[in-house]
């Protein structure tokens, strides 16, 4: 195919910033995550008597988070993450759709090749520009070059038509699904290191009741808003990874049924006029 080897270098250079942007990110959030723990949620006005080391003041939040303990830094961390992978698919999706409504798009090239006007059909997708116009860009070629070749009958023309655009979504569609794994990923490591971190509180209040006489309500207090900070920012973490997971699924899910719907009337469009 004479347009392959194009795109190809594209989504190469593509997925190799993508790549390196993810390299990127993960250690950032997480120095990120520590400096906020270290400098924000353990600023001493937090804590009683100024000091860090005390219980923080009444209804002070930070001061709270703050005895949550070693793991909420990697906590922070991982909602950073999530949010800023989010974003990043946010604008890669977006681009991918195009600069117009994708519905309206699809409709205007069916419309146009319901009059066999191809070139009309070319004109919207440099338009709307973006994975899905690529694509079907791609399979309008492929209906010029078999349309000039008389060596093909229609059938082998409709299959010419059909894998062109099969090649073009094989190479746009990976680089919609890349980083999702990472938001992926973070749904289970939030939750497990939240629990991780429920556990750890847990064994630093069971610690202050097991002292001799009476209890340590201090290390008490400590354990238990270390275990409860943990578990809410876990939880948190997960949630919100979850949520935007299934979003970018869905929208990629919208892009593959609009190349596939205009597939369809590319490839029966040629079947149609060239009985």
């Amino acid at each position: 195919m004479a347009n392959a080897p194009k795109p190809t270098t594209v989504k190469k250079e593509s997925s190799s910033a993508s790549n390196l942007f993810a390299t990127l990110v993960i250690p950032i959030c997480i120095i990120i995550g520590v400096l906020l723990f270290k400098f924000v949620l353990g600023a001493p006005e937090h804590f009683i008597d100024n000091n860090p080391e005390n219980l923080p003041k009444t209804g002070d939040y930070f001061g709270m988070a703050y005895k949550g303990g070693f793991i909420v830094p990697i906590l922070i961390g991982l909602l950073l993450m999530v949010i800023v992978f989010s974003v990043e698919r946010f604008i890669v999706i977006g681009k991918a759709s195009g600069k117009g409504n994708l519905d309206t798009f699809v409709r205007k090239v069916q419309s146009n090749l319901s009059t066999n006007n191809i070139e009309a059909a070319m004109a919207e997708c440099d338009k709307q520009q973006g994975s899905v116009a690529n694509v079907i860009k791609s399979g309008l070629k492929k209906y010029r070059e078999v349309e000039a070749d008389t060596n093909l009958d229609v059938e082998q023309s409709v299959v010419a038509i059909q894998k062109d655009i099969e090649e073009a979504t094989s190479l746009e569609m990976p680089m919609l699904e890349q980083n999702l794994t990472v938001i992926a990923t973070l749904v289970s490591i939030g939750t497990l290191m939240g629990l991780l971190g429920t556990v750890t509180g847990m064994i630093r209040a069971f610690a202050g009741l097991a002292n001799s006489g009476a209890p340590d309500q201090a290390a008490l207090a400590t354990g238990i808003s270390e275990a409860l900070v943990n578990t809410a920012t876990g939880i948190s973490t997960s949630t919100l990874a979850i949520i935007m997971y299934n979003i970018f699924t869905s929208k990629i899910d919208k892009l593959t049924y609009a190349i596939d719907e205009a597939g369809f009337s590319i490839v029966q469009t040629y079947a149609s006029t060239h009985k």
